[in-house]
């Protein structure tokens, strides 16, 4: 079996990471494949949604501690990959060339992507799941950025990707203190978008990913597209590029199906 899975099935890409006896901690494998997976997502019209979560009872750990106390670096290294870890800039070039292509390749995709959280998630693995626009998760499941128990910083993205999310004093907190919080804690804190039952996690999940690929597609993609430019843009550009995206979808069919439903008191068909 490989680091990690991916698959497409009416409409829904899944990608799930496959080294459960290590809570899915980074490969080169893994990595690798996992770029693979978001390009191929990237350039496929027929995905709709996207489902990230782990095998077994993590859902990722981030870099593997184990390939760190050997000294060979943040990732464990099964491809055969060349020098990751002897300088500073072999692992500047570990994390630029590999783990920091996901975040760059989630910034391309429109399309919506779950974090499907099934289990732990620390350091890195949870900045992979801030990366997601909704993240999902099970009551049991634990977080924490954990980089200040090593002694290293968040090299994939999370120190952007976490003020953003809890504001600047509540992210600085996390990762100084690498303090470990609960789902409901991390629901108050607005890192977890929706806490279920672990017995439930599978059925709510595919009943929002189902939902979500029912809807009209490229309305939904221009949406993600705005409200993330809108983050770094001013308000007349935001104005500017929304009003350009109604103008295109108001002259698709899925537009006219939509009214036509809402008039006729029943649920669209989107095409």
């Amino acid at each position: 079996m490989t680091d990690l899975l991916f698959t497409v099935e009416d409409g829904i890409a899944r990608i799930t990471l496959n080294r459960p006896e290590a809570l899915n901690a980074f490969s080169t494998e893994m990595i690798d494949l996992w770029i693979r997976a978001l390009e191929s997502i990237r350039d496929d019209d027929s995905v709709r949604v996207v489902v990230l979560t782990g095998n077994g009872r993590g859902f990722c750990s981030g870099g593997d501690i184990k390939s760190m106390v050997r000294g060979d670096g943040f990732l464990h290294n099964n491809t055969e990959a060349k020098d990751l870890s002897s300088t500073g800039l072999a692992r500047k070039q570990s994390l630029w060339k590999r783990v920091q292509r996901i975040p760059l390749l989630l910034q391309e995709i429109d399309k919506p992507v779950i974090a499907k959280m099934n289990g732990i998630a620390t350091g890195a693995g949870l900045d992979m799941a801030l990366m997601c626009d909704i993240r999902i998760a099970a009551q049991s499941v634990k977080i924490a950025e954990g980089y200040i128990k090593a002694g290293i910083v968040p090299g994939d993205g999370g120190a952007f990707f976490l003020p953003r999310l809890v504001g600047v004093d509540r992210a600085l907190e996390m990762l100084w203190t690498g303090d470990s919080y609960t789902a409901e804690e991390a629901k108050q804190m607005g890192l977890i978008t929706h806490v279920v039952p672990d017995e439930e996690l599978q059925e709510y999940v595919e009943a929002y990913v189902r939902r979500l690929a029912n809807g009209p597609q490229e309305a939904m993609r221009f949406m993600k597209r705005a409200v993330y430019q809108g983050l770094t843009t001013d308000l007349r550009t935001s104005l500017d590029m929304i009003s350009s995206a109604m103008g295109l979808v108001t002259e698709l069919d899925d537009y006219q199906e939509g009214i036509r439903a809402i008039a006729e008191k029943r649920q669209p068909k989107f095409t």
